[in-house]
C-alpha cells in the first residue's frame, strides 16, 4: 500500500512541476514574440493606406481598428 501512495504523490508532484515549467516557458516565448512582432497600430494602418496610394481619414482608420477588434 505504501508504494501506491508514493507513486501517486510522485505523479502529482511531477505534473505540478511540469505544468509550472510549461506555463513559465510558454509565457516567456509569447512575450518575446509580442516584443519582436507588435500588434498592428494606427500608424501601421496609415502607412498601409499610403502604400496603396490613398490618404486615409481618421474615420477610416478607426473603422479598421474596430474591425480588427482592437
Amino acid at each position: 500500500m505504501n508504494v501506491f501512495w508514493t507513486s501517486t504523490l510522485s505523479l502529482i508532484v511531477g505534473l505540478l512541476i511540469g505544468g509550472g515549467l510549461g506555463f513559465y516557458f510558454t509565457k516567456r516565448k509569447f512575450e518575446k514574440e509580442l516584443k519582436e512582432n507588435p500588434p498592428i497600430n494606427e500608424k501601421m494602418i496609415r502607412a498601409m493606406f499610403m502604400q496603396m496610394g490613398r490618404k486615409p481619414s481618421e474615420a477610416q482608420i478607426k473603422a479598421v481598428m474596430r474591425s480588427m477588434g482592437q
